[in-house]
């Protein structure tokens, strides 16, 4: 008999997560949730075991992924849960009208965003290396939701990755950071080819959710009024990302409504992603990580 095939889905108390969540249990998966408010998390468990399918398993964690020592203490409770991963999805993240400075000294937008999924993927792939190495290549997946705003940002501000200082346009600063997520995704396509684990990216377009609700005025007055998806029709292009084996290896790779798209020069650049890497690291070791 096979084991029980695992997914670890970021951000999954809401929108594209919660959906993904929904639609992985009812193929019988187990799938580990997270997400950063009480109230809708627990209303996204209860909606999310209501579908679940024969054999399917739900646990739901709670951590603010704006900070590293929950990000620390959600890898920790997810490797206790399962020794295994198939698949983990980077979906948690957000956009803010300001600069917010959270208690561990680091730029909210960045760390929510790009820091936290590089941290829980550090810890967790171990658990994916182990799981990669007994099935197909390519069968285990690491997925990130970036954004089409990757393509405003020419390039990481490297002066000061975080914005810590100086103005803050928040707009431009969600672009950066959806920037850093593909980036991020090409080099660790090639760390990690090599043990049969794919890397890719989601753009998911305009999706009407609450993604936007701390956002900028600008922000929040162009997602109004632009067209967009469902949460729903999102998280089947997620799955089919998660699943298909037409989304395995190669990594590296990019998609929006079950099509692949060609990314941007800037964003598959080996110099900027390596950098970027060890800038990351960095940041980590410097609060202890």
């Amino acid at each position: 008999m096979a084991e029980q095939r695992v997914a670890v889905v970021t951000g999954a108390s809401s929108g594209i997560g919660k959906e993904s969540a929904k639609a992985l249990v009812r193929m019988g998966w187990h799938v580990i949730g997270t997400g950063r408010n009480p109230v809708r998390s627990a209303a996204a468990e209860v909606e999310i075991r209501a579908v679940i399918a024969q054999g399917g398993k739900l646990d739901f964690l709670r951590g603010d992924m704006a900070l590293m020592s929950e990000t620390m203490r959600l890898a920790g409770e997810i490797k206790a849960l399962t020794p295994r991963i198939d698949v983990l999805i980077n979906n948690a993240g957000g956009v803010r009208d300001q600069r917010y400075v959270t208690a561990e000294g680091t730029e909210e937008t960045f760390t929510a965003n790009h820091l936290a999924p590089f941290l829980l993927t550090r810890e967790l792939l171990p658990l994916l290396r182990v799981t990669a190495a007994k099935g197909k290549p390519g069968a285990v997946r690491v997925l990130a939701s970036s954004s089409r705003a990757y393509m405003n940002a020419g390039r990481m501000n490297w002066d000061d990755i975080q914005h810590l200082s100086g103005i803050f346009p928040a707009s431009s600063v969600y672009c950066e950071v959806k920037l850093a997520n593909v980036l991020f995704s090409h080099e660790l396509a090639k760390r990690v080819a090599a043990d049969g684990i794919a890397v890719q990216s989601l753009i998911p377009g305009v999706v009407h959710t609450n993604f936007a609700s701390h956002g900028d005025d600008d922000m929040q007055s162009y997602m109004k009024v632009a067209e967009g998806q469902t949460p729903e029709e999102v998280a089947e292009t997620l799955v089919w990302m998660a699943t298909d084996p037409a989304t395995g290896l190669p990594g590296g790779r990019h998609f929006y409504e079950m099509t692949e798209l060609e990314i941007q020069p800037h964003a598959a650049d080996d110099a900027a992603a390596a950098r970027l890497w060890a800038e990351s690291e960095k940041i980590l070791a410097g609060l202890g990580y």
